[in-house]
């Protein structure tokens, strides 16, 4: 049995639960984010050990969701150096799509009180590929009120990445646990970098962690800088500055050409 066929296996004897009453039940609590990095493998082993309160997100009977981000910067990439280099005012800017509905959405992060991510997003309609006058008005509106002037920013595709995403919901800490899978990273010319091998587990919960912290934590693994948008640009891009990732970067892409010698 393929670690994919052990899965959907494991997947499959998870009650499930509906969007509705996830947002309701799990959105409430003021969460601490934090990913990890895992060999595909593992998975169903750490499915296994969350407990048998566990419930999967399940919807029109998939249980797995296939997602797509187009990723926007300035030609000088100041949306990635403000993440490398960990800058208070730091912004990044994407239209997801959801491609098993054909929902789509534009979404602005920038940092908030304490190092906190804000999110914000409005329904996108039109090509994913171009910044629609819409998403420009509200991507100035929402980076001038986290005190950054984006007057002279003109923003193009820089990355887009691929995955698919089941969303898990522990009832007894309230939190929830997210796991992408079959993840994909490409350059709008075309360069790719794929890591079948590799999943993002994402948990969310309060501060001293859910059981699904401790029970990564009992398997070794621990948390780390997993940004899609800044390890994945800096692992097909080599020359960018990227200290802050590279550990990610040597562990966890080992097929990409990393050799950063820049100053973050």
């Amino acid at each position: 049995m393929t670690a994919t066929d052990s899965l959907t296996r494991v997947v499959g004897t998870l009650r499930p639960i509906g969007l509705d009453e996830l947002v309701e039940r799990a959105s409430l609590l003021t969460r601490l984010d934090r990913k990890y990095m895992l060999p595909a493998h593992e998975l169903p082993l750490f499915l296994a050990g969350l407990g048998n309160d566990v419930q999967v997100l399940e919807m029109a009977g998939e249980r797995r969701f296939g997602y797509r981000s187009v990723y926007f910067d300035t030609p000088d990439l100041d949306g990635y150096l403000g993440a490398a280099r960990r800058r208070r005012r730091r912004f990044k800017l994407r239209v997801r799509t959801y491609l098993d509905s054909g929902d789509r959405y534009f979404e602005v992060k920038t940092r908030g009180p304490r190092g906190t991510t804000v999110k914000e997003r409005i329904p996108y309609e039109g090509d994913a590929w171009r910044l629609a006058p819409a998403a420009r008005a509200y991507t100035d509106e929402v980076l001038a009120g986290a005190g950054i002037n984006s007057d002279g920013f003109r923003f193009a595709p820089s990355l887009v990445t691929s995955y698919r995403r089941m969303t898990l919901f522990l009832p007894a800490s309230g939190s929830r646990v997210t796991v992408d899978t079959d993840l994909t990273w490409a350059l709008p010319d075309g360069t790719e970098l794929r890591t079948p091998d590799r999943a993002i587990v994402e948990t969310k919960s309060g501060r001293a962690g859910s059981g699904a912290d401790r029970l990564l934590w009992s398997l070794k693994h621990r948390p780390c800088p997993v940004s899609k948008y800044g390890a994945g640009l800096a692992a097909l891009r080599p020359e960018l500055p990227a200290h802050r990732w590279l550990p990610v970067l040597r562990r966890h892409f080992p097929t990409a050409l990393i050799s950063n010698g820049s100053p973050a």
